[in-house]
């Protein structure tokens, strides 16, 4: 179904596309169900130029002529047996007509029933032929092809519907010839046979005259009618239906430069319907007497009408493009894309008028340079793009400017742009970061992480140091197990001091204590250290007496050392004595290394039996 919906909306043209919304829209208040038929399907599923339109609807298809002759159609023939109607809407001819069911008693005399759609193709010629496209809400674009003509398109067949088909309605064998003519392909097998049956048989002379009549003008409406005639002439038909027309009646010259100039209209986008200029030229050398008797026999007198003065409307266009106010290209060329295009095609082909001629030469390969010159890239710097509103109607005005020699420079093209370029888009808001959020987060974990395993490191190294209390002599001899009363009061002065320590194992180096206001020695604070160093005499004889190192007042906190960086401050206690008469101590190892070193035995003979003496 999408595959048809786009074939209509992108094969027709738009005069083909408004026929089509015109005559839905005419169907509709009456109740009826629309369908696009015949050839029109044919040519879009194939390909080729479509050159009408044939409709068929359920229900009476002559209750809407007064409709379509409101909305622009104008009433070309109709034919109450078959309830049709033939319009010319603004340059496409279409047929409607009621969906029916024909049946033959004698060859050539069909009576008419009333039927669905479904009935009415099963009733065509050819299987080609037997298909329709709803036009209908709900299912619009489905294709309905009970008799699988799609293959036989899709094989370049023409196949007939009935076995009967050319025995009961001989103007078949006319349109075998005509299609086959026109689309290049074979008749199937059996068609064939039944076709040179039919043939020999004499079936061609059971023909309607109205049927005669609509064949003769469907050779004026082929896209080359010249074609179809000479295949009708060398079939032997056209001695049978209309003997006074031949294919030397025609002129033929004159059909070649037509369609020549077709080509040209039809490359500037211009599709005017070539029927009435070729009717008149394939009809050019007969006799008027048998011209008239022709024009007679065809079903649409308004194609007659139209042909007729199809000539006097090309002389007005003349008149028309010759006035003062379409001397500019511009002007010219809206002129011609808006006019109907039949009376100037044959305009452009008959007029002799130098001025004429030299507009139409320029309007087929001058002006149409100009496209090329519509500064696009300026454009979209300027920020016109297509999806601006008005945008094909602002290049249309450029390209009319530069037809006119209006716009040369690039300032003036930019001038003229300056107006329709929209204003610049703000610059979007961005969020400034240092970082980005995850890699923020990992590296705050990284550190906090980094930071706990070195507060434990040093937590440890704190907790398993040892902290020994040396006491020496006057000359620097430990005194061994001396029992005096300070022993325990000297340990708890040493807890104090160790719980002076800062937790974390980060305090800073010690500065020199100040005396105390008092006149009271300074605290004493023991050093920590892996290896147990003795004192000199003088450090010895200045130190504090126990007692007072264990006074119940709290201690006093170090200050706060530099830190050096990268490598964590340690804590460094050192009694006044020792820290003005010896040099700074090396730094503490860790603390697997110094409990691998036992401490020296004076050390534990200084310390311990004070307590077992207790």
């Amino acid at each position: 179904m999408p595959d048809y919906i786009y074939l209509l909306e992108n094969r027709l043209s738009p005069a083909q596309q408004n026929a089509l919304t015109q005559v839905r829209d005419a169907a509709r208040p009456h109740g009826m169900t629309v369908f696009l038929t015949g050839g029109a399907v044919r040519d879009l599923a194939t390909g080729f130029p479509v050159l009408d339109l044939d409709f068929s609807v359920h229900g009476n298809a002559l209750k809407l002529k007064k409709s379509l002759e409101k909305a622009g159609a104008e009433l070309w023939g109709e034919h109450d047996p078959t309830r049709t109607l033939f319009f010319w809407f603004k340059g496409v001819r279409i047929e409607v007509s009621s969906t029916r069911t024909e049946e033959y008693p004698k060859p050539g005399k069909p009576v008419y029933h009333w039927a669905t759609m479904l009935d009415d193709l099963r009733r065509r010629d050819f299987t080609a032929n037997a298909m329709a496209i709803s036009l209908n809400e709900g299912s619009y674009g489905l294709l309905l092809d009970p008799l699988n003509g799609i293959a036989d398109v899709e094989a370049r067949l023409l196949r007939l519907v009935s076995p009967y088909g050319f025995i009961e309605d001989p103007s078949r064998l006319l349109r075998a010839v005509r299609f086959q003519t026109r689309t290049g392909w074979d008749l199937e097998e059996r068609t064939k046979v039944r076709y040179e049956n039919a043939k020999e048989s004499g079936a061609i002379d059971a023909i309607t005259p109205y049927l005669t009549g609509y064949e003769l003008e469907e050779i004026g409406h082929e896209e080359d009618g010249l074609k179809a005639l000479k295949a009708l002439e060398a079939e032997g038909w056209m001695k049978h239906i209309c003997p006074t027309w031949t294919s030397a009646r025609a002129d033929v010259a004159g059909l070649e430069a037509l369609h020549q100039t077709l080509i040209q209209f039809l490359i500037q986008g211009i599709r005017p319907d070539i029927s009435a200029p070729q009717m008149d030229l394939l009809t050019a050398k007969m006799p008027p007497k048998d011209l008239a008797a022709l024009k007679k026999r065809f079903p649409r007198p308004g194609f007659v009408a139209y042909w007729e003065r199809f000539d006097e409307a090309a002389k007005e266009f003349q008149k028309e493009l010759l006035d003062k106010k379409n001397v500019a290209p511009s002007a010219t060329w809206k002129l011609l894309t808006s006019h109907a295009p039949e009376p100037i095609l044959w305009l452009a082909y008959t007029s002799k008028n130098s001025q004429v001629q030299t507009k139409f030469k320029n309007f087929f390969t001058v002006w149409p340079e100009a496209r090329q010159k519509i500064p696009t890239a300026l454009m979209l710097e300027m920020r016109i793009v297509p999806e601006l509103p008005g945008y094909q109607e602002l290049v249309q005005q450029i390209f009319y400017r530069l037809m006119d020699e209006k716009l040369q420079t690039e300032e003036e093209m930019r001038a003229f742009l300056e107006p329709h370029s929209p204003p610049a888009p703000p610059p979007p808001v961005k969020i400034g970061r240092s970082r980005r959020r995850g890699e923020a987060r990992l590296k705050i974990r990284d550190e906090e992480e980094e930071a706990e395993a070195v507060e434990a490191a040093e937590d440890e190294e704190v907790e398993e140091l040892p902290i020994p209390v040396n006491l020496l002599d006057d000359e620097g001899h430990g005194l061994g197990n001396v029992d005096h009363e300070g022993d325990e009061e000297a340990e708890e002065a040493e807890e104090a001091s160790e719980v002076a320590l800062p937790a974390r194992g980060k305090a800073a180096k010690a500065a020199p204590a100040k005396s105390a206001p008092d006149g009271k020695a300074p605290k004493v604070v023991p050093q920590k250290s892996g290896r147990e160093k003795k004192p000199s005499a003088k450090a010895a004889e200045h130190a504090p007496a126990p007692k007072k190192a264990a006074s119940h007042s709290a201690p006093a906190k170090a200050p706060a050392a530099k830190k050096t960086p990268g490598k964590p401050a340690k804590a460094a206690h050192r009694s006044p004595a020792k820290a003005a008469h010896k040099p700074p101590k090396p730094a503490l190892r860790p603390a697997k290394k110094a409990a691998s070193k036992p401490a020296p035995k004076h050390a534990k003979h200084a310390a311990k039996p004070a307590k077992k003496k207790r």
